[in-house]
């Protein structure tokens, strides 16, 4: 069965913009055949890559590294290695922005819960100040 660059488009959230552009920059596993009018023609294998390379982005990963990784995929076994050493180095990536994201978040909730108290009335002169470590409201 073979998919229109639309269907791919409404199934993965990718715009056909994009999904054209991964195309030429070799994102895509298979290249993408095309119909007689020269349409391009999906396969469900490009959706679970494509839901693949969504999330990869979405993590932060730059596209080099995605198309990088995508090699590795295209050339089959005898690249693992270089597959984990990729994909640790994003891991790292990752975890760090959720450390920082960690820290934004403690901030937030620390100013809401004083903000919430001040509009309960229980807030007691301490609240108004900002915490040790903490920027002023």
């Amino acid at each position: 069965m073979h998919l229109s660059i639309g269907e791919v488009a409404a199934r993965t959230g990718l715009s056909v913009h994009t999904l054209r552009f991964y195309e030429q920059e070799g994102v895509l596993l298979d290249g993408v055949s095309r119909d007689s009018a020269g349409r391009r023609r999906y396969t469900e294998n490009d959706v679970d890559w494509l839901d693949v390379c969504v999330i990869l982005r979405a993590s932060g990963m730059p596209l080099p590294e995605l198309r990088r990784y995508t090699e590795f995929a295209r050339e089959g076994a005898g690249n693992e290695a270089e597959r984990v050493e990729l994909l640790r180095s994003h891991q790292r990536r990752v975890a760090e922005q959720m450390r920082q994201l960690r820290q934004c978040m403690d901030l937030i909730n620390h100013k809401v819960a004083v903000y919430e108290d001040i509009l309960d009335g229980t807030a007691d002169e301490a609240c108004h100040a900002p915490a040790t470590g903490t920027a002023a409201p």
